[in-house]
């Protein structure tokens, strides 16, 4: 079995980007010294410059548009479900007046 990846939690992401934006040193020696591969250093400043207000939501949290996306997507299964119960049930009905 592989290695399950590391987490690591918001302050430490944002405390990287910040030892990444304030050091004159290669991002490759700050990711050596905080033990993660240089592609995530990259990924987390890239990530914190898209979206500073959502970025790093954190385990099982969402940006709010996630979210919303999320809900939506849940209630529309619902309504689905719903007409589905509604068809066969006409189906039913139908076929004992017939």
């Amino acid at each position: 079995m592989g290695a399950r990846p590391k987490r690591f939690d918001k302050q430490f992401k944002l405390d990287a980007v910040r030892m990444i934006q304030e050091s004159e040193r290669p991002i490759a020696e700050i990711a050596r010294e905080l033990g993660v591969h240089p592609n995530v250093l990259y990924r987390w400043r890239n990530q914190l410059l898209a979206d500073s207000d959502h970025a790093f939501p954190g385990k099982g949290k969402l940006k709010p548009e996630d979210e919303e996306l999320r809900r939506l997507r849940r209630e529309l299964d619902v309504v689905k479900e719903e007409r589905d119960i509604l068809k066969k049930a006409l189906a039913v009905f139908s076929r004992r007046t017939h």
